[in-house]
Protein backbone atom coordinates (compact mmCIF):
# COMPACT_ATOMS: atom_id res chain seq x y z
CA UNK A 1 0.00 0.00 0.00
CA UNK A 2 3.10 2.42 1.24
CA UNK A 3 4.54 1.86 -2.38
CA UNK A 4 0.91 2.39 -4.10
CA UNK A 5 0.41 5.75 -2.34
CA UNK A 6 4.10 7.08 -3.34
CA UNK A 7 3.73 5.71 -7.08
CA UNK A 8 0.62 7.70 -6.87
CA UNK A 9 1.84 10.74 -5.38
CA UNK A 10 4.92 10.84 -7.81
CA UNK A 11 2.23 10.63 -10.67
CA UNK A 12 -0.07 13.09 -9.59
CA UNK A 13 3.26 15.37 -8.94
CA UNK A 14 4.70 14.90 -12.66
CA UNK A 15 4.78 17.65 -15.12
CA UNK A 16 4.63 16.48 -18.50
CA UNK A 17 6.07 18.89 -21.81
CA UNK A 18 4.13 16.57 -24.62
CA UNK A 19 2.57 19.10 -26.95
CA UNK A 20 -0.68 16.68 -26.84
CA UNK A 21 -1.62 17.64 -23.25
CA UNK A 22 -3.48 20.82 -22.97
CA UNK A 23 -5.45 23.24 -21.12
CA UNK A 24 -9.60 22.97 -20.73
CA UNK A 25 -11.56 26.37 -20.49
CA UNK A 26 -14.71 26.83 -18.88
CA UNK A 27 -14.87 29.81 -21.80
CA UNK A 28 -13.37 30.66 -24.69
CA UNK A 29 -13.69 34.13 -24.67
CA UNK A 30 -14.63 36.87 -21.88
CA UNK A 31 -17.49 39.16 -22.61
CA UNK A 32 -17.48 42.25 -21.23
CA UNK A 33 -20.34 43.63 -23.56
CA UNK A 34 -20.68 47.54 -24.07
CA UNK A 35 -18.90 49.46 -20.91
CA UNK A 36 -17.60 53.13 -20.72
CA UNK A 37 -13.98 54.19 -21.60
CA UNK A 38 -12.31 55.59 -18.08
CA UNK A 39 -15.13 53.40 -15.80
CA UNK A 40 -13.87 50.36 -14.11
CA UNK A 41 -15.74 47.08 -15.16
CA UNK A 42 -17.11 44.47 -13.10
CA UNK A 43 -15.15 41.42 -12.40
CA UNK A 44 -15.63 38.53 -14.76
CA UNK A 45 -14.13 35.31 -14.24
CA UNK A 46 -13.63 32.04 -15.72
CA UNK A 47 -11.46 28.55 -15.27
CA UNK A 48 -8.85 26.54 -16.29
CA UNK A 49 -8.90 22.97 -16.16
CA UNK A 50 -6.10 20.58 -16.23
CA UNK A 51 -7.52 16.87 -17.76
CA UNK A 52 -4.66 15.83 -19.63
CA UNK A 53 -3.85 13.40 -17.26
CA UNK A 54 -0.15 14.53 -16.33
CA UNK A 55 0.79 17.91 -14.61
CA UNK A 56 0.81 21.13 -16.60
CA UNK A 57 2.99 23.97 -16.40
CA UNK A 58 2.71 27.06 -18.06
CA UNK A 59 6.27 28.86 -17.86
CA UNK A 60 3.73 32.43 -18.70
CA UNK A 61 0.63 33.83 -18.78
CA UNK A 62 0.27 37.18 -20.40
CA UNK A 63 -1.51 39.63 -21.75
CA UNK A 64 -0.90 39.74 -25.57
CA UNK A 65 -0.85 43.62 -26.10
CA UNK A 66 1.06 44.35 -22.20
CA UNK A 67 -0.39 47.33 -21.03
CA UNK A 68 -1.82 48.63 -24.20
CA UNK A 69 -6.13 47.90 -23.74
CA UNK A 70 -6.79 48.48 -20.04
CA UNK A 71 -7.23 44.75 -19.18
CA UNK A 72 -6.49 43.98 -15.98
CA UNK A 73 -5.96 39.97 -15.15
CA UNK A 74 -5.54 37.98 -11.78
CA UNK A 75 -4.57 34.61 -12.24
CA UNK A 76 -4.91 32.05 -9.16
CA UNK A 77 -3.83 35.33 -6.81
CA UNK A 78 -1.08 36.85 -9.22
CA UNK A 79 -1.96 39.81 -10.19
CA UNK A 80 -0.77 40.47 -13.91
CA UNK A 81 1.12 43.98 -12.99
CA UNK A 82 3.61 46.21 -14.75
CA UNK A 83 6.02 45.46 -12.64
CA UNK A 84 6.35 41.53 -14.03
CA UNK A 85 5.57 42.62 -17.14
CA UNK A 86 2.13 41.66 -17.04
CA UNK A 87 2.45 38.06 -16.88
CA UNK A 88 2.73 35.55 -14.13
CA UNK A 89 5.51 32.79 -14.73
CA UNK A 90 5.52 29.03 -14.03
CA UNK A 91 2.16 28.59 -13.09
CA UNK A 92 1.20 24.66 -12.17
CA UNK A 93 -2.20 23.20 -12.50
CA UNK A 94 -1.59 19.94 -11.48
CA UNK A 95 -3.40 16.84 -13.04
CA UNK A 96 -7.28 17.18 -12.13
CA UNK A 97 -6.76 20.78 -10.54
CA UNK A 98 -7.91 23.70 -12.08
CA UNK A 99 -7.29 27.65 -11.31
CA UNK A 100 -9.51 30.43 -11.34
CA UNK A 101 -8.73 33.80 -13.62
CA UNK A 102 -10.47 37.16 -12.81
CA UNK A 103 -10.48 40.18 -15.62
CA UNK A 104 -11.50 43.82 -15.46
CA UNK A 105 -10.98 46.38 -17.92
CA UNK A 106 -10.70 50.37 -17.71
CA UNK A 107 -11.06 51.06 -21.22
CA UNK A 108 -9.11 54.10 -22.93
CA UNK A 109 -11.07 56.83 -24.34
CA UNK A 110 -11.19 55.96 -28.18
CA UNK A 111 -11.98 59.54 -29.39
CA UNK A 112 -14.99 58.54 -31.55
CA UNK A 113 -18.72 58.86 -30.64
CA UNK A 114 -19.93 55.11 -31.47
CA UNK A 115 -18.70 51.84 -29.44
CA UNK A 116 -15.24 50.57 -30.86
CA UNK A 117 -14.63 46.91 -30.62
CA UNK A 118 -11.95 46.32 -27.60
CA UNK A 119 -9.91 43.42 -27.51
CA UNK A 120 -6.83 41.39 -26.22
CA UNK A 121 -5.97 37.86 -25.89
CA UNK A 122 -4.76 36.67 -22.26
CA UNK A 123 -1.93 34.05 -23.74
CA UNK A 124 -1.25 30.73 -21.82
CA UNK A 125 2.18 29.75 -22.76
CA UNK A 126 2.97 26.52 -21.71
CA UNK A 127 6.55 24.47 -20.95
CA UNK A 128 5.82 22.49 -24.58
CA UNK A 129 6.06 25.69 -26.29
CA UNK A 130 2.19 25.54 -27.08
CA UNK A 131 -0.15 28.90 -26.87
CA UNK A 132 -3.05 28.42 -25.95
CA UNK A 133 -5.50 31.82 -25.91
CA UNK A 134 -8.65 32.91 -24.47
CA UNK A 135 -9.84 35.92 -26.08
CA UNK A 136 -11.42 39.07 -24.10
CA UNK A 137 -13.44 41.63 -25.74
CA UNK A 138 -15.93 44.49 -25.24
CA UNK A 139 -17.25 47.26 -26.77
CA UNK A 140 -15.82 50.81 -25.50
CA UNK A 141 -17.94 53.68 -25.49
CA UNK A 142 -16.49 57.16 -24.39
CA UNK A 143 -18.98 59.28 -22.17
CA UNK A 144 -19.11 62.43 -20.21
CA UNK A 145 -18.39 62.02 -16.43
CA UNK A 146 -20.74 64.33 -13.89
CA UNK A 147 -19.65 64.33 -10.66
CA UNK A 148 -21.75 66.46 -9.19
CA UNK A 149 -23.88 69.36 -10.86
CA UNK A 150 -25.41 72.70 -9.83
CA UNK A 151 -27.83 74.88 -12.03
CA UNK A 152 -27.87 78.35 -11.42
CA UNK A 153 -29.00 79.12 -15.38
CA UNK A 154 -30.04 78.34 -18.11
CA UNK A 155 -28.28 74.41 -18.75
CA UNK A 156 -28.48 72.17 -21.61
CA UNK A 157 -27.32 68.43 -21.65
CA UNK A 158 -27.09 67.23 -25.44
CA UNK A 159 -24.81 65.47 -27.73
CA UNK A 160 -24.56 61.96 -29.03
CA UNK A 161 -22.19 60.68 -26.01
CA UNK A 162 -23.46 59.08 -23.00
CA UNK A 163 -23.19 61.02 -20.03
CA UNK A 164 -22.37 59.29 -16.53
CA UNK A 165 -23.90 60.93 -13.33
CA UNK A 166 -22.19 60.00 -10.06
CA UNK A 167 -23.49 62.62 -8.21
CA UNK A 168 -26.73 64.35 -7.92
CA UNK A 169 -27.61 66.90 -10.22
CA UNK A 170 -29.87 70.19 -8.64
CA UNK A 171 -31.47 72.79 -10.41
CA UNK A 172 -31.49 75.84 -8.68
CA UNK A 173 -34.65 78.35 -8.14
CA UNK A 174 -35.30 80.08 -11.28
CA UNK A 175 -32.65 78.41 -13.07
CA UNK A 176 -33.68 75.49 -16.02
CA UNK A 177 -32.05 72.31 -17.29
CA UNK A 178 -32.78 71.45 -20.71
CA UNK A 179 -32.12 67.56 -21.87
CA UNK A 180 -31.91 67.31 -25.31
CA UNK A 181 -33.28 64.59 -27.81
CA UNK A 182 -31.72 61.32 -27.85
CA UNK A 183 -29.73 61.97 -24.79
CA UNK A 184 -29.06 59.30 -22.49
CA UNK A 185 -27.81 60.00 -18.48
CA UNK A 186 -26.60 57.19 -16.37
CA UNK A 187 -26.96 57.30 -13.00
CA UNK A 188 -25.08 55.80 -10.10
CA UNK A 189 -26.74 54.30 -7.40
CA UNK A 190 -28.12 57.08 -5.14
CA UNK A 191 -27.52 59.76 -7.17
CA UNK A 192 -30.78 61.82 -8.54
CA UNK A 193 -32.17 65.15 -9.81
CA UNK A 194 -33.53 67.55 -7.48
CA UNK A 195 -35.06 70.45 -9.42
CA UNK A 196 -36.40 73.66 -7.65
CA UNK A 197 -36.17 75.31 -11.17
CA UNK A 198 -37.59 74.44 -14.06
CA UNK A 199 -36.58 70.65 -16.02
CA UNK A 200 -37.55 70.21 -19.65
CA UNK A 201 -36.53 66.86 -21.35
CA UNK A 202 -37.35 67.23 -24.97
CA UNK A 203 -37.05 63.94 -26.77
CA UNK A 204 -38.82 62.93 -29.83
CA UNK A 205 -40.72 59.65 -30.72
CA UNK A 206 -37.65 58.30 -33.01
CA UNK A 207 -35.17 59.55 -30.61
CA UNK A 208 -36.22 59.39 -26.72
CA UNK A 209 -34.74 61.22 -23.59
CA UNK A 210 -33.68 58.34 -21.31
CA UNK A 211 -32.50 58.49 -17.70
CA UNK A 212 -31.53 54.94 -16.28
CA UNK A 213 -29.19 53.44 -13.88
CA UNK A 214 -25.01 52.96 -14.60
CA UNK A 215 -24.53 49.42 -14.64
CA UNK A 216 -24.39 47.47 -18.16
CA UNK A 217 -23.75 44.31 -16.93
CA UNK A 218 -25.66 41.12 -15.38
CA UNK A 219 -26.72 40.49 -12.48
CA UNK A 220 -27.40 36.90 -13.23
CA UNK A 221 -27.21 35.38 -16.84
CA UNK A 222 -30.80 36.50 -18.03
CA UNK A 223 -30.75 39.36 -16.05
CA UNK A 224 -29.54 42.90 -16.81
CA UNK A 225 -28.98 44.92 -14.19
CA UNK A 226 -30.88 47.86 -16.41
CA UNK A 227 -34.23 45.43 -15.65
CA UNK A 228 -33.80 45.68 -11.71
CA UNK A 229 -35.00 48.40 -9.97
CA UNK A 230 -33.81 50.86 -7.37
CA UNK A 231 -30.70 51.46 -9.77
CA UNK A 232 -30.89 55.10 -8.94
CA UNK A 233 -33.07 57.26 -7.23
CA UNK A 234 -35.52 59.53 -9.99
CA UNK A 235 -36.50 62.84 -9.65
CA UNK A 236 -37.94 65.14 -7.19
CA UNK A 237 -39.80 68.44 -8.64
CA UNK A 238 -39.57 70.40 -5.21
CA UNK A 239 -42.37 73.11 -4.18
CA UNK A 240 -40.91 76.11 -5.75
CA UNK A 241 -40.72 74.30 -9.46
CA UNK A 242 -42.95 74.62 -11.78
CA UNK A 243 -43.84 74.52 -15.75
CA UNK A 244 -41.72 70.93 -15.97
CA UNK A 245 -42.17 69.18 -18.86
CA UNK A 246 -41.21 65.44 -19.71
CA UNK A 247 -41.64 64.46 -23.07
CA UNK A 248 -41.09 61.45 -25.35
CA UNK A 249 -39.28 60.33 -22.10
CA UNK A 250 -38.14 56.96 -20.85
CA UNK A 251 -36.99 56.78 -17.02
CA UNK A 252 -36.68 53.03 -15.62
CA UNK A 253 -34.93 51.15 -12.70
CA UNK A 254 -35.10 54.03 -10.05
CA UNK A 255 -36.67 53.66 -7.14
CA UNK A 256 -39.16 56.72 -7.04
CA UNK A 257 -39.52 57.74 -10.52
CA UNK A 258 -40.90 60.49 -10.09
CA UNK A 259 -41.89 62.74 -6.98
CA UNK A 260 -44.20 66.05 -7.06
CA UNK A 261 -44.22 67.94 -3.80
CA UNK A 262 -46.94 70.26 -2.85
CA UNK A 263 -47.19 73.29 -4.67
CA UNK A 264 -50.04 75.96 -5.99
CA UNK A 265 -52.58 74.04 -8.08
CA UNK A 266 -53.18 76.90 -9.95
CA UNK A 267 -49.87 76.53 -11.64
CA UNK A 268 -48.64 73.31 -13.59
CA UNK A 269 -46.13 71.19 -11.60
CA UNK A 270 -45.51 68.75 -14.26
CA UNK A 271 -46.84 67.68 -17.90
CA UNK A 272 -45.63 63.97 -18.30
CA UNK A 273 -46.35 63.37 -22.55
CA UNK A 274 -45.41 60.35 -24.62
CA UNK A 275 -43.35 58.75 -21.74
CA UNK A 276 -42.42 56.30 -19.93
CA UNK A 277 -41.88 55.43 -16.46
CA UNK A 278 -41.29 51.60 -15.59
CA UNK A 279 -39.64 49.17 -13.27
CA UNK A 280 -39.51 51.41 -9.58
CA UNK A 281 -39.15 50.35 -5.97
CA UNK A 282 -40.84 52.91 -5.01
CA UNK A 283 -43.60 54.74 -6.69
CA UNK A 284 -43.43 55.34 -10.45
CA UNK A 285 -44.97 59.07 -10.39
CA UNK A 286 -46.44 60.45 -7.08
CA UNK A 287 -48.04 63.75 -6.70
CA UNK A 288 -48.98 65.61 -3.36
CA UNK A 289 -51.42 68.54 -4.04
CA UNK A 290 -50.51 69.77 -7.12
CA UNK A 291 -51.74 70.21 -10.41
CA UNK A 292 -50.58 67.49 -12.72
CA UNK A 293 -51.02 66.11 -16.49
CA UNK A 294 -49.92 63.04 -17.87
CA UNK A 295 -51.04 62.42 -21.55
CA UNK A 296 -50.02 59.44 -23.86
CA UNK A 297 -47.86 58.18 -21.02
CA UNK A 298 -46.76 54.41 -19.66
CA UNK A 299 -46.34 54.12 -15.74
CA UNK A 300 -45.84 50.41 -15.14
CA UNK A 301 -44.30 47.73 -12.59
CA UNK A 302 -43.82 49.62 -9.59
CA UNK A 303 -43.33 48.44 -5.68
CA UNK A 304 -45.22 51.24 -4.59
CA UNK A 305 -48.52 52.53 -6.53
CA UNK A 306 -48.07 53.41 -10.01
CA UNK A 307 -49.58 56.83 -9.76
CA UNK A 308 -50.35 57.92 -6.43
CA UNK A 309 -52.21 61.04 -5.95
CA UNK A 310 -52.43 63.45 -2.85
CA UNK A 311 -54.86 66.29 -3.08
CA UNK A 312 -54.59 68.62 -6.06
CA UNK A 313 -55.98 68.87 -10.12
CA UNK A 314 -54.37 65.52 -11.93
CA UNK A 315 -55.56 65.01 -15.36
CA UNK A 316 -54.26 61.52 -17.04
CA UNK A 317 -55.49 61.35 -20.94
CA UNK A 318 -54.64 58.14 -22.93
CA UNK A 319 -52.18 57.06 -20.16
CA UNK A 320 -51.70 52.88 -19.12
CA UNK A 321 -51.54 52.29 -15.63
CA UNK A 322 -50.17 48.43 -15.38
CA UNK A 323 -49.01 46.90 -12.30
CA UNK A 324 -46.77 43.75 -12.71
CA UNK A 325 -44.29 44.38 -10.30
CA UNK A 326 -42.44 41.24 -10.21
CA UNK A 327 -39.65 41.39 -7.32
CA UNK A 328 -43.11 41.24 -4.37
CA UNK A 329 -46.50 40.42 -4.27
CA UNK A 330 -46.76 42.98 -1.67
CA UNK A 331 -46.83 45.31 -4.51
CA UNK A 332 -48.88 48.82 -4.47
CA UNK A 333 -52.12 49.59 -6.68
CA UNK A 334 -52.02 50.76 -10.29
CA UNK A 335 -53.45 53.96 -9.17
CA UNK A 336 -54.25 55.49 -5.65
CA UNK A 337 -56.20 58.68 -5.63
CA UNK A 338 -57.18 60.59 -1.94
CA UNK A 339 -57.89 63.80 -0.25
CA UNK A 340 -57.32 64.87 2.49
CA UNK A 341 -57.29 67.47 5.81
CA UNK A 342 -56.87 70.95 2.93
CA UNK A 343 -55.70 69.03 0.45
CA UNK A 344 -58.85 69.11 -2.02
CA UNK A 345 -59.09 66.69 -5.01
CA UNK A 346 -60.03 67.10 -8.43
CA UNK A 347 -59.24 63.68 -10.43
CA UNK A 348 -60.08 63.25 -14.41
CA UNK A 349 -58.83 59.94 -16.01
CA UNK A 350 -59.68 59.77 -19.77
CA UNK A 351 -59.12 57.23 -22.32
CA UNK A 352 -57.38 55.17 -20.17
CA UNK A 353 -56.13 51.84 -19.22
CA UNK A 354 -55.81 50.63 -15.45
CA UNK A 355 -55.14 47.04 -14.61
CA UNK A 356 -52.69 44.92 -13.28
CA UNK A 357 -52.07 41.45 -11.57
CA UNK A 358 -54.85 41.79 -8.83
CA UNK A 359 -58.54 41.28 -8.67
CA UNK A 360 -58.20 45.67 -7.25
CA UNK A 361 -55.84 47.88 -8.74
CA UNK A 362 -57.78 51.26 -8.20
CA UNK A 363 -57.92 52.66 -4.62
CA UNK A 364 -60.03 55.64 -3.82
CA UNK A 365 -59.72 57.23 -0.56
CA UNK A 366 -62.09 60.14 0.67
CA UNK A 367 -59.95 61.10 4.04
CA UNK A 368 -61.90 64.02 4.67
CA UNK A 369 -65.28 64.62 4.19
CA UNK A 370 -64.64 68.65 4.51
CA UNK A 371 -62.32 68.86 1.09
CA UNK A 372 -63.37 68.36 -2.10
CA UNK A 373 -63.29 64.58 -3.61
CA UNK A 374 -63.93 65.37 -7.25
CA UNK A 375 -62.66 62.02 -9.59
CA UNK A 376 -64.27 61.19 -12.74
CA UNK A 377 -63.33 58.30 -14.90
CA UNK A 378 -64.40 58.08 -18.98
CA UNK A 379 -64.25 55.86 -21.51
CA UNK A 380 -61.43 54.07 -19.25
CA UNK A 381 -60.93 50.15 -18.81
CA UNK A 382 -60.64 49.71 -15.15
CA UNK A 383 -59.42 46.71 -12.97
CA UNK A 384 -61.86 47.28 -10.22
CA UNK A 385 -65.42 45.66 -8.94
CA UNK A 386 -67.93 47.21 -11.02
CA UNK A 387 -68.94 50.36 -8.83
CA UNK A 388 -72.66 50.87 -7.89
CA UNK A 389 -73.59 54.55 -6.82
CA UNK A 390 -77.62 54.71 -5.27
CA UNK A 391 -79.02 57.98 -7.13
CA UNK A 392 -79.88 59.47 -3.55
CA UNK A 393 -76.04 59.76 -2.71
CA UNK A 394 -73.32 61.67 -3.66
CA UNK A 395 -70.37 59.72 -2.41
CA UNK A 396 -68.72 62.58 -0.92
CA UNK A 397 -69.10 65.08 -4.19
CA UNK A 398 -70.87 68.10 -3.53
CA UNK A 399 -73.41 69.30 -6.20
CA UNK A 400 -72.19 66.57 -8.77
CA UNK A 401 -74.57 63.76 -10.12
CA UNK A 402 -73.20 60.67 -8.98
CA UNK A 403 -73.33 59.34 -13.09
CA UNK A 404 -70.48 61.67 -13.32
CA UNK A 405 -68.38 59.68 -11.47
CA UNK A 406 -67.82 56.74 -13.66
CA UNK A 407 -68.69 57.01 -17.67
CA UNK A 408 -68.52 55.05 -20.49
CA UNK A 409 -66.23 52.70 -18.04
CA UNK A 410 -65.78 48.94 -18.39
CA UNK A 411 -65.19 47.67 -15.20
CA UNK A 412 -62.57 44.12 -15.75
CA UNK A 413 -64.23 41.30 -14.15
CA UNK A 414 -62.10 40.80 -10.62
CA UNK A 415 -62.52 37.08 -11.06
CA UNK A 416 -60.95 36.81 -14.09
CA UNK A 417 -57.29 36.12 -12.38
CA UNK A 418 -56.05 33.21 -14.84
CA UNK A 419 -54.72 35.61 -17.19
CA UNK A 420 -55.32 38.27 -15.35
CA UNK A 421 -54.69 41.76 -17.10
CA UNK A 422 -52.11 40.55 -19.26
CA UNK A 423 -54.29 40.37 -21.49
CA UNK A 424 -54.41 43.57 -22.93
CA UNK A 425 -50.89 43.45 -23.80
CA UNK A 426 -48.52 42.23 -26.19
CA UNK A 427 -45.84 40.76 -23.84
CA UNK A 428 -45.52 40.05 -20.24
CA UNK A 429 -43.27 37.67 -19.03
CA UNK A 430 -42.32 37.78 -15.34
CA UNK A 431 -39.15 35.00 -15.95
CA UNK A 432 -37.05 37.31 -18.27
CA UNK A 433 -38.79 40.68 -16.91
CA UNK A 434 -39.51 41.65 -20.47
CA UNK A 435 -42.74 43.88 -21.19
CA UNK A 436 -44.35 45.02 -23.78
CA UNK A 437 -47.47 46.69 -23.08
CA UNK A 438 -49.11 47.50 -26.71
CA UNK A 439 -52.61 46.22 -26.55
CA UNK A 440 -52.85 42.79 -27.76
CA UNK A 441 -55.42 41.93 -30.32
CA UNK A 442 -57.29 40.14 -27.16
CA UNK A 443 -57.94 43.15 -25.04
CA UNK A 444 -61.06 44.95 -25.01
CA UNK A 445 -59.30 48.25 -24.67
CA UNK A 446 -59.36 48.51 -28.20
CA UNK A 447 -61.35 51.25 -30.27
CA UNK A 448 -62.88 51.88 -26.70
CA UNK A 449 -61.92 55.16 -25.85
CA UNK A 450 -64.11 58.58 -26.58
CA UNK A 451 -63.57 60.16 -29.61
CA UNK A 452 -64.32 63.50 -27.80
CA UNK A 453 -60.89 63.40 -25.47
CA UNK A 454 -58.94 61.41 -28.58
CA UNK A 455 -55.05 62.50 -28.91
CA UNK A 456 -54.02 62.50 -32.85
CA UNK A 457 -51.27 60.47 -32.00
CA UNK A 458 -50.42 58.06 -29.36
CA UNK A 459 -46.69 57.33 -27.06
CA UNK A 460 -45.02 56.12 -30.41
CA UNK A 461 -46.12 59.12 -32.49
CA UNK A 462 -48.65 56.98 -34.39
CA UNK A 463 -51.41 58.71 -35.82
CA UNK A 464 -54.80 57.50 -33.88
CA UNK A 465 -57.71 56.44 -35.88
CA UNK A 466 -61.24 57.50 -35.58
CA UNK A 467 -61.79 54.61 -32.96
CA UNK A 468 -59.08 55.12 -30.00
CA UNK A 469 -57.77 52.81 -27.89
CA UNK A 470 -57.97 53.24 -24.20
CA UNK A 471 -54.39 53.53 -23.42
CA UNK A 472 -51.26 55.52 -24.69
CA UNK A 473 -50.72 52.97 -27.45
CA UNK A 474 -52.81 52.56 -30.86
CA UNK A 475 -53.21 49.20 -32.09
Amino acid sequence: MVVLLLAACSDGDSFSDSPSRLLTFSVDSVKLDTVFSRVPTPTKSFWVYNRSGKGIRCSSISLANGNQTGYRVNVDGIYLSPSAGFQAQNIEIRDKDSIRVFVELTAPENGISTPQKHEDDLVFTLESGVEQRVKLHAYTWDADVIESLTIDGDYELSGDLPTIVYGNIRVNEGATLTIKEGKTLYFHHGCDIDVYGRLVAEGTASKNVTLRGDRTDNMFDYLPYDLVSGQWSGIVFHESSYDNKLVYTDIHSTYNGVVCDSSDVSKTKLRLENSTIHNCQGDGLQARSCKLEVVNSQISNTLGHCLDVSGGNVTIQHTTLAQFYPFDSERGAALSFANGKELPLLFRCYNSLITGYAEDVVMGYQEDEDSAFDYQFVSSVIRTPEVFLPEDQTNGLKDVPDTLHFRQVLFEDPKDTVSMGEKHFELVNINTQHYDFRLSSASKAKDFGSAEYALPIDRLGRTRDDKPDAGCYER
